[in-house]
């Protein structure tokens, strides 16, 4: 017994030795919580509370249940069960099977899902394109999870803000007749093993009394990402029982998008008053100085219950500072993360011990090249390599195609002309597949641009060619390497050395984020998450530009203001712009009262109050900003988004003061389209 409570500090050993019954550990990024959650469950065992086959623990991964059970075995601890949800639910499944549905067991969906999928789009006569698919099938997954049936979508989607791939009648329509088609070929997705386990013990008292006779003690890991319906299904497994402990931590919910939701984490001592909480805030991961800046970056935080806040405290020794750089473009960046990795190779860190992190995939390009160039292994985790990806191969093809034929022109334009056959819009499509191919296919007309200002004359035939030796130099042998991953898929893992790049406005936070407070906020924790996956080096950095000599238009992320130093550069050139956070509260200008949503905060004004909208000026400033998104050869909403030009046309500003007085237009956007705006809204052309 003693052995299982050494090495532990006082707040670990609290939640291992916290009796049966209800218990929600809050466990920070990097304070042990595996280690204190499999350290409790052998106490149990070894105290006698429960036999190891009566603990059933579950995780969001198959590493994170590999992880726990063998780390309860090297405890003593043998028959307990570690398993995902879904797992878990088949197994369950499979043994009620004949007492609660009967016949032979329903078939488990694997790649046939898309094509079931693709009938029941066919049928509402929506495309059938994999990208499309894939978004469609990603929608009735976020429905299934949230227990949205398909005649309550179309009023869930607009209630929670869902960037739909069509419009939500046509997606509910597919919903219901997928559902219909899988019913008939007797078929089970991952969803339905949930569903189904739910109902089961639900709706048979007997399976439920079975049931809950095996399983007596349950554990739940990364408890903050549950979705309603694995909430249904632990719900079952407990009955009238709370013999329950959950670990997690509302500043890394970032799988919203997916139904997930940290109100049951938070909730927690309200639904079970007598539960033991215990607070995990001793950082053993990173450096004090890596801890420091994390508390930063989420202390800004809204909608964070005070009881939930954590605030690590960091235990290791001291380390580095935080370096933050500033680039005028994406290739100086890429070029300066090569050189600085290599340094650290050649310091003796470990490749594998090295990640750089992105917050879209189609942002590894630039760092694929740099890191080619300079002799270093990688790998992309989560995702193909850039030029390995479906729609850049399908690129290449047409534009080698082109190529052939030598059309005359200015290069990114043709290579856009070229792109827009296989996909390339002026506006970012909806949906999350769609839009990733799009990003990609943007990214090649951005490479374009780049070779424009390097190589005099240069045609669509060399650009072909740039591209080909780019595809060659990122295929190497596949080895150990530094690590390239988006934020998302570098959840539960963590690195001695870690580079978060590309940290600008509409990249982090997105783009589609703005104007959404909870959206924006999850990308707050984004790159939260990022900057706890750092042991000890910790590389911040962003590019004003895309290409070399490009427009520098960009602007640094709006979660470093506070926490680049004052001695920066960067921050001397942004002096006279105070901190985001140290502004006074917008006021709207029609009522006076506070404003807090970000679209309201756009307007200068309550959505309940009166609108004084100049639609002639609104349809005039629509059809300058096409213009110049052409000229400019950009999307639309990179000139103003809707939302601005909304705000231009109700407020009218009749000079520069006015103008910059509405949030979104900086010194950026005020020195290139400043005086046309100002000309419209006095009524000149």
């Amino acid at each position: 017994m003693d052995r299982l409570l050494e090495g532990l500090d006082p707040e670990q050993r609290a939640a291992v030795e916290a009796p049966r019954g209800p218990v929600c550990v809050l466990a920070g990024a990097g304070t042990g919580k595996t280690r204190t959650i499999t350290h409790r469950i052998a106490h149990l065992v070894q105290r006698g509370h429960v036999s190891a086959g009566q603990v059933l623990a579950v995780t969001f991964t198959a590493r994170a249940a590999g992880e726990m059970r063998t780390r309860l075995r090297a405890l003593g601890v043998h028959g307990a069960q570690a398993r995902t949800f879904h797992a878990a639910a088949l197994r369950q499944l499979r043994y009620f099977w004949p007492r609660v549905v009967g016949g032979e067991q329903w078939q488990l969906i694997d790649r046939n899902k898309l094509r079931l999928v693709a009938q029941a789009a066919n049928r509402v006569g929506l495309s059938t394109e994999s990208d499309s698919l894939r978004d469609l099938a990603g929608e009735i997954e976020w429905a299934k999870a949230s227990l949205v049936a398909p005649d309550d979508y179309p009023n869930a989607a607009g209630r929670t803000s869902r960037d739909t791939p069509a419009p939500a009648d046509q997606v509910a329509q597919v919903y219901r007749t997928y559902e219909e088609l899988k019913n008939q070929a007797q078929l089970l997705d991952f969803d339905d093993l949930l569903l189904h386990t739910a109902a089961a013990l639900e709706e048979h008292g007997e399976v439920a009394e079975e049931f809950r006779d095996r399983y007596r003690c349950f554990v739940v890991d990364e408890y903050q990402d549950v979705t309603p319906l694995q909430q249904r299904v632990l719900d079952a497994w407990l009955g009238q029982r709370d013999d329950l402990t959950v670990v997690g931590d509302a500043n890394q919910t970032i799988y919203s998008f997916a139904g997930a939701s940290p109100r049951p984490l938070l909730d927690f001592p309200r639904r079970f008053p007598e539960a033991v909480v215990v607070r995990l805030e001793r950082d053993y991961r990173s450096t004090p100085q890596v801890v420091e800046l994390a508390n930063e970056v989420i202390k800004w935080a809204r909608g964070r219950p005070a009881g939930s806040r954590l605030r690590l405290i960091g235990q290791r020794p001291e380390g580095p500072k935080p370096t933050f750089t500033e680039f005028d473009d994406e290739t100086l960046e890429a070029a300066a993360v090569a050189r600085r990795v290599k340094a650290l190779l050649d310091e003796g860190v470990s490749a594998s011990e090295i990640a750089v992190l992105y917050r879209v995939n189609a942002q590894s390009e630039v760092f694929e090249q740099a890191l080619a160039e300079v002799g270093v292994p990688y790998q992309v985790r989560g995702g193909e390599r850039f030029f390995q990806r479906a729609e850049v191969r399908q690129a290449m093809v047409a534009l080698r195609s082109a190529a052939a034929h030598e059309p005359t022109g200015e290069l990114p334009k043709v290579v856009r002309e070229v792109l827009a056959g296989i996909g390339l819009t002026d506006e970012p499509p909806a949906g999350g597949t769609a839009r990733e191919k799009w990003e990609s296919l943007l990214a090649l007309v951005e490479l374009a641009e780049e070779l424009v200002t390097t190589v005099d004359s240069a045609d669509l035939r060399t650009f072909v060619g740039e591209l080909e030796l780019r595809a060659e130099a990122q295929h190497p042998p596949t080895v150990e390497g530094v690590t390239l991953a988006s934020l998302h898929a570098a959840k539960g893992l963590e690195w001695d050395a870690v580079f978060l790049v590309g940290l600008v406005e509409g990249t982090l936070p997105i783009q589609h984020a703005d104007g959404d407070d909870a959206a924006i906020e999850e990308e707050r924790r984004l790159l939260y998450v990022g900057v706890t996956r750092a042991r000890e080096h910790l590389w911040l950095s962003w590019a004003l530009a895309r290409a070399a000599g490009g427009r520098r238009y960009r602007r640094r992320s709006r979660f470093l203001y506070g926490l680049v130093p004052d001695d920066h550069p960067a921050s001397r050139t942004a002096a006279k712009r105070e901190p985001l956070q140290k502004r006074p509260k917008p006021q709207c200008r029609v009522c006076g009262s506070a404003l807090v949503d970000a679209r309201a905060i756009k307007l200068s004004r309550c959505a309940s109050c009166p609108s004084d909208l100049d639609e002639e000026l609104l349809a005039k400033l629509r059809a300058w900003r096409a213009d110049r998104a052409r000229e400019l050869k950009v999307p639309a909403y990179v000139v103003f988004t809707d939302a601005t030009l909304v705000a231009i046309a109700e407020q009218r500003p009749e000079d520069v003061a006015g103008l910059v007085s509405i949030s979104g237009i900086g010194a950026a956007k005020l020195d290139r389209f400043g005086d046309d705006v100002l000309a419209l809204v006095r009524g000149g052309r």
